[in-house]
């Protein structure tokens, strides 16, 4: 979102190329970017277009990745004929787009939000129907797109307190860029508010997607070997750490292990290029560590199983009863995604912070289906150890909090698509 006039934006983006081109470099430095396709970045496709109409999917990561995968599916279901493009921006999505494998889709990395980039990629792909998801709202892709004469949908579209107030800062700017969408879905309330406020339509409240956009369940062979490898140790898994968290955590580990001896804690980093930093952080703490990518399973002197792979999330939260689901111990994230937890059978802990998921917490908390933890090693420690001994929430209020949840979302959804398909195909 940019933070001054389109207008502006626009042109600081154009005259911006020399720059970005130094970032995008940096990244793969860093490990954030593939760099074999890092043209695809600049807009520049590394496979053809199919013939016949074609959808686009945009994503940011898994998360909103796992929902454009749910619509393709529902789409290349009700349609033969359609082929569809998903773009998300990180190679953990990439890979989890890979894996699943739905019938005529591909896979490309977005490019950066500048104009020429932005009319490069759609010049070359052409969707008849384009999808944003959630909050992923880059004003020169969007912009861009519109002008092809291409009908634009914003599904799941989320936003929490701070990201609405931002918008509303550049009020014109969010007028031109959300009403370029012919059809919005909001995915709660607090979102359906603000977003009418901004746009001055009534946007209908459909649901939350994530709710029937599950990740795939693990082979039961891979399951085996992990439960083996962890024996009879307690286990929890700390999920989607961000930088700043896993020093946190490791304190938090040491504390935990004075009262729950050989605790194991899986730690699956929001970030898995990140390895190297968080294997350092750990060592300091005094942890020794098995690193996942290099096929190690962990000692019994290990408290550590650094998770650090792409598209194993699911294998985790089945193989540890317990998870931390993390981004909530800093204020700048707003948490992430429990419900998929709880589908494979863990119970659900977070720090304060999980105001961008406010909808589905606040089922979980009238079931009370999840302990909050102070941003505090001791805290951490003291309700995971609850949680092991089964003192904490449980597996069953969970289970109640989702079945709380409105559904629904990917049919009404599903139906908006194929009618804007339908419509653009008649223009």
């Amino acid at each position: 979102m940019p933070v001054v006039g389109l207008p502006v934006y626009r042109a600081a983006m154009t005259l911006a190329a020399p720059v970005l081109d130094g970032v995008l470099k940096k990244r793969v430095r860093e490990g954030k970017e593939d760099p074999a396709r890092i043209t695809e970045r600049k807009g520049l496709a590394s496979a053809p277009r199919p013939d016949g109409p074609l959808v686009w999917l945009h994503a940011a990561s898994v998360g909103e990745s796992l929902v454009a995968l749910s619509l393709a599916e529902g789409l290349t279901e009700a349609r033969e004929d359609l082929n569809i493009l998903i773009t998300s921006g990180t190679q953990t999505s990439a890979a989890l787009v890979a894996r699943r494998g739905v019938v005529r889709t591909v896979h490309q990395y977005p490019p950066v939000d500048r104009p020429a980039w932005a009319k490069r990629f759609l010049a070359h792909w052409k969707p008849d129907l384009a999808v944003f998801t959630e909050s992923e709202l880059w004003p020169n892709l969007i912009v861009e797109a519109q002008r092809t004469g291409a009908p634009l949908a914003l599904v799941n579209a989320r936003m929490n307190d701070k990201s609405l107030r931002g918008w509303l800062r550049v009020a014109d700017t969010a007028m031109r860029v959300l009403n370029a969408f012919t059809w919005i879905g909001a995915a709660d309330a607090r979102t359906q508010h603000g977003l009418s406020l901004l746009t001055e339509r009534d946007i209908p409240l459909v649901g939350n997607l994530k709710l029937e956009a599950g990740l795939p369940e693990p082979e039961a062979e891979d399951l085996a070997a992990v439960k083996a490898a962890m024996g009879a140790r307690p286990v929890f898994v700390a999920a989607s750490t961000h930088a700043g968290e896993e020093a946190l955590l490791a304190e938090a580990l040491t504390a935990l292990q004075a009262t729950h001896p050989g605790a194991l804690m899986i730690l699956a980093p929001r970030h898995p290029e990140r390895a190297e930093e968080i294997a350092a952080v750990m060592t300091r703490a005094g942890h020794s560590l098995a690193r996942r990518s290099a096929g190690e399973a962990p000692a019994a002197t290990d408290a550590v199983w650094l998770a650090d792979t792409l598209g194993e999330m699911a294998l985790w939260y089945a193989a540890a009863p317990v998870a931390l689901i993390c981004g909530s111990f800093l204020a700048a994230i707003g948490g992430h995604n429990p419900i998929e937890a709880t589908r494979a059978g863990a119970v659900v802990i977070t720090g304060p912070h999980a105001d961008s998921f406010a909808d589905i917490y606040a089922a979980y908390d009238a079931a009370g289906a999840r302990q909050i933890a102070k941003a505090a090693p001791d805290d951490i420690a003291r309700t995971l150890g609850a949680a092991l001994d089964g003192d904490g929430p449980t597996l069953q209020a969970g289970q109640q909090a989702l079945a709380q949840l409105p559904s629904g979302a990917r049919a009404e959804t599903l139906e908006a698509l194929l009618a804007l398909l339908d419509q653009g195909a008649k223009s």
